[in-house]
């Protein structure tokens, strides 16, 4: 009598959930280690998940050279070294059991499990079905894949008598077909109870350590970093030229830009160093989460700033100042957090719920940023207008239409992340993965080339600046933006002729606004 496959894999859902597969981050190294987790129980088995990643098939001959250690030999493999299973000292009870670790494709994952008749899916073998002669009362179910029979690969070890440790020979695994490969350690004996594991495997991709999810990230971030240091080249070259009338909000600018210079600089760094040796750079990455959360952080305040026509329609935020503060320090501190988990940490360690909680505060802030910044500029643009001042609502029309598009483009970005992960339950699509984060820096860098193109240092800065022969003022109340309209001129000036002024002088006293009224009028 053959098991069949259940066709939902259900068992196998169960364990991906469980060590948080369904999140596209990964785990904290390629060489993952095991200090003393203990076997839970999932169905009728008792697992430890061990590790997944993508891992891209050797370029090199698939013969392992136990002395080449080099990061980008070519070699793909998995590799156990010096595992460990023991059991409490008070534990006496004997089982000759095997413990099995159990290394697949995803692809394969149906050949892992299955029930008779259809039933409830189970991993380990029953006594109903090793009756039947299908499989042996204790092992783990698993049938040769249609690809390759020598694949999954099970091995295992088991407890002597009296013994209290039981070790893994070291083993490495050539992988020679590109795929997502999961380990799980199992075992299918109760008796086995409080069950842990010590040791570390090693997973290696052809050019080094980084899990496959992550490899295109590093040219990625090198790439972005040429792009800033380009970007950094025209602003920092129009800054030194026209630095005498250089605007504060033109300062805020070139912070943002440094700032997004380091971040990409550390964030290659922390990958090549992930690469070469397998461990992730704990100091390096904590410092390139800081500088890309101050960098967002003064990004989202500069934007809300010029919203509100600091600098250009009027000369502070008056009591919003405050306001202002508080909500960037709000971001700071939860953005923070969400990203030194997410990346110093181990994404597998953090349950739905949890991330959940991180992820939650942030998107809420930046929903009430986004809110904040287009109620502002719908407010600046009407002043602009009010006033006649069309080269400063020409600058402000550009720039709301850009945030507009942002806004758009992301809310669509948001709808296919969603999607991606609701299809991917397995990651199957991992080598696709490393776009879904790298859209954000791409997206986030265009908005700052933008925005460097609108406020560039020029010799007409001054005309996109606050004046006071402008009369521009907001209403001084704190809550609101609402506009003071001007006074209507008095009719004797109407009709008093203009006193003759040359039409092009490089002296003229007037800014740009004034000649834009002039021509209005």
């Amino acid at each position: 009598m053959a098991i069949k496959p259940s066709s939902n894999s259900l068992f196998l859902f169960l364990l991906l959930l469980s060590s948080g597969v369904f999140f596209l981050g990964i785990t904290e190294a390629s060489i993952h280690e095991y200090k003393g987790e203990r076997f839970v129980s999932k169905g009728n088995a008792f697992v430890v998940h061990g590790g997944s990643e993508g891992i891209y098939s050797s370029v090199s001959d698939t013969s392992l050279n136990e002395s080449d250690v080099s990061a980008n030999n070519g070699d793909a493999y998995i590799r156990f070294e010096k595992i460990t299973f023991r059991k409490p000292e008070e534990n006496h009870n004997f089982s000759s059991a095997l413990i099995h670790a159990l290394v697949f494709e995803v692809e394969d994952r149906e050949t892992i499990g299955g029930s008779a008749y259809g039933g409830q899916r189970a991993v380990c073998c029953t006594a109903d079905l090793a009756k039947l002669g299908v499989c042996k009362q204790g092992e783990v179910i698993v049938r040769p894949s249609a690809r390759d029979p020598s694949w999954p690969q099970v091995f295992g070890v088991a407890f002597k008598e009296n013994k209290q440790v039981a070790k893994l020979r070291s083993k490495s695994l050539p992988i020679t077909k590109t795929g997502m490969y999961n380990l799980y350690f199992i075992h299918c004996d109760p008796n086995l109870n409080d069950l842990f594991i010590e040791g570390k495997t090693i997973w290696k991709n052809p050019t080094g350590y980084l899990p496959g999810r992550m490899a295109p990230l590093m040219n990625f971030y090198c790439f972005m970093s040429l792009a800033f240091v380009v970007l950094g080249v025209f602003w920092f070259s129009q800054y030194a030229r026209f630095w005498r009338e250089v605007l504060p909000l033109q300062n805020c600018i070139t912070l943002v830009i440094t700032l997004g210079m380091f971040e990409m600089a550390l964030w290659y760094f922390e990958y090549a160093e992930f690469n070469e040796t397998g461990v992730r750079p704990m100091g390096i990455t904590a410092w390139a989460v800081t500088f890309g959360t101050v960098k967002r952080t003064v990004a989202r305040l500069i934007i809300l700033m010029v919203s509100m026509g600091y600098g250009v329609v009027r000369p502070t935020l008056g009591g919003l100042t405050s306001k202002v503060i508080m909500l960037g320090a709000t971001f700071f501190v939860a953005s923070e957090v969400l990203e030194l988990v997410e990346n110093v940490g181990a994404v597998s360690d953090l349950s739905g719920k949890a991330r959940l909680f991180l992820v939650l505060p942030v998107a809420i802030l930046d929903a009430f940023f986004i809110l904040w910044i287009f109620t502002s500029l719908s407010a600046t643009l009407n002043k602009l207008q009010a006033r006649r001042m069309m080269v400063k609502l020409d600058i402000y029309r550009k720039f709301t239409n850009a945030l507009a598009v942002a806004v758009i483009v992301s809310v669509g970005w948001i709808c296919y992340e969603l999607y991606f992960k609701s299809i991917d339950v397995y990651n199957e699509r991992w080598q696709n993965a490393w776009i879904i984060p790298a859209f954000w820096q791409v997206l986030s860098f265009s908005l700052l080339c933008v925005i460097c193109a609108l406020w560039a240092p020029s010799q007409n800065s001054t005309r996109y600046a606050y004046s006071d022969d402008t009369h521009e003022e907001f209403d001084r109340d704190e809550t609101s933006l609402t506009l003071i309209k001007p006074s209507p001129m008095p009719s004797k000036e109407m009709r008093t002729a203009p006193e003759p002024r040359p039409v092009q002088s490089n002296n003229t006293t007037l800014n740009g606004d004034d000649l834009e009224e002039d021509k209005t009028e």
